[in-house]
Parts: C-alpha cells; structure tokens; sequence
C-alpha cells in the first residue's frame, strides 16, 4: 500500500490529490423512517454510517443525529476475540450506552434471543461468524436505539435467523424507531425500506422511492456491464 502511494505520488509529478469518500452528500431522514444507502463497493456508504454513528467527524459540514444510535457497522465491531461472549456482551451494551445494572437486567433476554445458550460462556474467538452477527444484532436491538445503523450484517447467518431479524426489525419500525440500512441485496432493500439514496464514488446521485432509486441504478450497473 505504501509503494503505491509513494509510485502515484511521484507518477503525478510530486501533486498528492486529497480522496474525498463523500463529497457534497446532504440529507435528512425523518424520525420514524426506514432508508437505504445504495451503491457499488467504494461508493461511500459505509463511510456515511461512520459519521452517523459518530465514528468519524466530516472534514467539512456536520452531522447531525437526535437519540440514541445503535450501529452494526461490521462483524464484531466493539468485540474482543479472547473475552467471552458474556463479557462481550458487557462490553458492547456498555458502548452502545447501557447502564451496568440496565444490562444486566437484560442478559437473559439478549442471550436467549441469540440462540448463543451455553456457548455464551466460551471465548468469541470459538464462534462462527453466525454466532458473532447474533450475539452482535441481539444486544444491538435490546439497548432500544432510536436509530439503527445496518451495514450488510443481515447477509450472515442462518435462514431463521436472519427472518427473526426481519421480524423485530418490522416491530422496531412500527414503533416509530428510524433505520438506517446498507446492503448490496435489492430484495433486502426493496422489503424494509421505502426510501433510498444512491451514491456514486462519494456523490449523492439519487435521493426518492425506493424502486425508482433501485430501477436507476441497477439500470445504471446494467449498462456500464454491456458497455
């Protein structure tokens, strides 16, 4: 990585060009809404749910979010591969912003709707990437965000699972709970959300309906394969 930095910096002439991931991207999202960030790998969506989450603060412009925000921004993310999956989940809901006395009172809860059971006392580095995504949505949905950050996670795990997902995600919204959602499955898409946003190398191309924004761009990807 650092040869090719150092052979495109002295290839352009010693001018280093500052990458931008998102550039000029504004939008709000209601409280209450399901929205989708779609876009081929490299678009900036992942880079979006960063400073939504509070991950990463723009170069320029704000961002600006109102509750609390739970975010499944990457498998394990705020896990520790030597520490139980039980001490995981301590820690984790201590990061989303639980209480100690708050998480405890809902470990048995969280535990039982992982399907983790015994398992819960082995460290996580013995769990299948299934098993993580469960224990990591299951303690994710029990801290009640208000908004709710999804980054492809639902793509992993068993069939049954990923529809109890659906399921509490379903009830999540019709609670009046906000969405946030990024996944390369148009189905996926299509299911749980109404809006979306469509971003190209970091440019906002497309803002509406989910299925006009969807048509746009696979109409979009289409094209550039047959061209």
């Amino acid at each position: 990585m650092l040869r090719a930095h150092i052979v495109q910096w002295f290839g352009s002439g010693g001018k280093h060009e500052r990458f931008f991931a998102l550039k000029d991207v504004s939008f709000k999202m209601n409280e209450g809404e399901s929205l989708a960030i779609v876009g081929r790998n490299g678009a900036g969506k992942s880079t979006l749910l960063g400073l939504a989450a509070g991950l990463a603060t723009p170069t320029q412009g704000r961002v600006t979010t109102r509750g609390r925000v739970g975010a499944l921004l990457e498998l394990g993310s705020g896990f520790h591969p030597d520490l139980t999956g039980a001490e995981n989940l301590v820690l984790n809901a201590a990061l989303l912003g639980l209480s100690r006395r708050k998480t405890m009172e809902q470990v048995e809860r969280i535990v039982e709707y992982s399907g983790i059971g015994e398992f819960i006392n082995e460290p996580l580095r013995t769990y299948s990437s299934g098993m993580v995504m469960r224990l990591g949505f299951s303690i994710a949905i029990q801290a009640d965000p208000d908004i709710l950050l999804i980054d492809e996670i639902l793509a992993v795990g068993d069939a049954n699972f990923r529809e109890k997902c659906r399921q509490t995600l379903d009830s999540f919204h019709r609670a009046g709970k906000s969405l946030l959602f990024v996944s390369h499955s148009s189905s996926s898409v299509r299911e749980m959300c109404k809006r979306a946003i469509w971003l190209d190398h970091g440019a906002l191309m497309m803002d509406g309906d989910v299925s006009e924004v969807l048509d746009a761009y696979e109409g979009r990807a289409v094209m550039q394969q047959n061209g």
